[in-house]
């Protein structure tokens, strides 16, 4: 059974290519990554991760730290593109994200979440699994939104057909306006 999401090409010809250094002088290496406990501690080093500042149990910034770190660069200009995409999951948490707090948060949180899949490719050797067979947070969100009306109407010993009548009253009033 092929995998269509593996590449098969020579990572060290790009590096020279783009950047003049082989992966092991770059650190970027299989052991530079495995410097690193944690996809969290990968993320925080390329600082892609939030500095939170806490004084007396209130957080005064949670802002990412500056850096010009070139795995950092590539990072954010891969999630810029993947936030042109359609889609795909990773687009589908950019434009979530993008739709709160903007795009340039959205750029931060989406590399963030390619280095923490990178880390996992490289480290504990898994291979990205996109989360198609899942639900989206989206479906989540409904279904659990669902099981807590179910929840308040047996809190009411409200049933179903209550439910009915009461839409229709109210689809009834607003015809009538």
């Amino acid at each position: 059974m092929p995998n269509n999401q593996v590449v098969n090409f020579e990572i060290t010809p790009e590096y020279f290519r783009q950047w003049g250094a082989s992966d092991g002088e770059c650190g970027f290496g299989p052991e530079g990554f495995h410097k690193f406990q944690s996809a969290k501690q990968f993320a925080s080093w390329l600082r892609l991760a939030p500095n939170n500042k806490i004084s007396g149990g209130k957080v005064l910034s949670s802002r990412i730290p500056k850096g010009s770190n070139r795995l950092k660069m590539t990072l954010r200009s891969a999630a810029n593109a993947i936030g042109n995409l359609k889609d795909t999951p990773l687009s589908d948490f950019f434009r979530r994200v993008c739709y709160r707090k903007g795009r340039m948060v959205a750029i931060s949180a989406t590399a963030r979440k390619l280095a923490v899949i990178i880390w996992n490719m490289v480290v504990k050797r898994q291979l990205y699994k996109s989360p198609v067979e899942y639900l989206f947070l989206d479906q989540k969100r409904k279904l659990k939104t669902v099981l807590n009306i179910r929840k308040q109407m047996a809190k009411f010993a409200l049933t179903n057909q209550d439910l009915e009548i009461s839409n229709n009253l109210i689809i009834s009033a607003v015809q009538k306006r």
